[in-house]
């Protein structure tokens, strides 16, 4: 792996957990919060792929969780968001680079969907496991609206990216 790659891959780990970390939102039923990490976790698989948006996702998120006092979160958030950032640059990198516009957008969002979805089913079992059915069932809507705020703001947030230079640098 080039250096350009590694530093690139270490930039995007430390992009996800400032972004995890600078707005949060209390989950008291599950001792969690929501973030906009997932945004950059989605522009970092689309366009460098499923080994940085997994590295980024899980090594992120999970550093978020340690440095924000959710120490108990860390080893599902480095399983669950790892799992995402790998489905999503797994699903659509490819379709990503290849295409351009409108095209783009229809064939990145079902893998992005499903990198999401992944992370929305991880934390609602782990938090059956650990608080019960009910506390899991009243984080589910506040993880699918940070699932959609991901994909709403990472999507874009990629092709400005790219737009800027990004992948060629």
């Amino acid at each position: 792996m080039s250096t350009g790659k590694l530093a690139r891959m270490g930039l995007l780990t430390a992009l996800v957990a400032a972004v995890t970390l600078a707005l949060r939102i209390p989950m008291p039923a599950t001792e969690g919060y929501l973030n906009l990490g997932d945004a950059v976790i989605v522009a970092g698989a689309l366009l460098f792929g499923p080994v940085a948006g997994a590295l980024a996702g899980g090594v992120g998120s999970a550093l978020a969780d340690l440095y924000g006092g959710y120490s108990h979160w860390v080893p599902f958030t480095l399983l669950i968001k790892g799992c995402e950032g790998y489905a999503i640059g797994r699903l659509s990198h490819r379709i990503w680079c290849r295409r351009s516009g409108t095209r783009r957008l229809a064939f990145a969002l079902p893998g992005t969907v499903v990198g999401l979805t992944i992370m929305v089913a991880g934390y609602f079992a782990v938090e059956c496991q650990l608080y019960s059915l009910g506390p899991a069932l009243a984080s589910l809507p506040g993880n699918t609206a940070q699932g959609a705020a991901g994909a709403l703001c990472g999507i874009p947030l990629a092709a400005a990216l790219e737009r800027s230079g990004l992948k060629r640098a």
